[in-house]
């Protein structure tokens, strides 16, 4: 590997914008994100995925024909 090519990595505090704080390493010092796991509604089962367009009939419908 070269020397003086690569980023600084050092450790680093993530904050998200409900409180959740999580150390890692990274390249930048301090991260502040929106929205993490912890408040998200897909992870936290607060909203569940609905196929309200019909999608998926649609898709077996269509392919059901070639059978």
């Amino acid at each position: 590997m070269k020397d003086g090519i690569h980023p600084d990595y050092q450790e680093t505090i993530i904050t998200c914008a409900c409180g959740k704080v999580m150390h890692t390493y990274a390249t930048k010092k301090n991260i502040r994100v929106e929205i993490c796991s912890n408040c998200h509604p897909f992870f936290t089962g607060s909203k569940k995925v609905l196929d309200t367009t019909g999608r998926i009939e649609r898709f077996q419908k269509r392919y059901a024909k070639g059978k």
